[in-house]
């Protein structure tokens, strides 16, 4: 009868040691994406930033040579 509860008892604090691991590395993987997704998101603000830049400098450009085109007819 005592090895059946000494059994017993191992077998629920295996089972303790278990579900805190597994706890454990639920917690690791949460973290991890967590960090992931962060990464993601500042690289689509950076891209995002990066391409606006891009199309506000050709509006620009494509500003002056339209104003450029139309003193240039003016002179004609």
């Amino acid at each position: 009868m005592a090895t059946k509860v000494g059994e017993a008892r191992s077998n629920e604090a295996h089972a303790r040691a278990e579900a805190s691991f597994k706890k454990e590395e639920r917690a690791k993987d949460g973290a991890k994406a967590m960090m992931e997704y962060q990464a993601h998101g500042r690289a689509v603000r950076e891209k995002m930033a990066r391409l606006k830049a891009l199309r506000l400098a050709k509006e620009a450009a494509d500003r002056e040579r339209e104003l450029a085109a139309k003193v240039a007819q003016g002179k004609r």
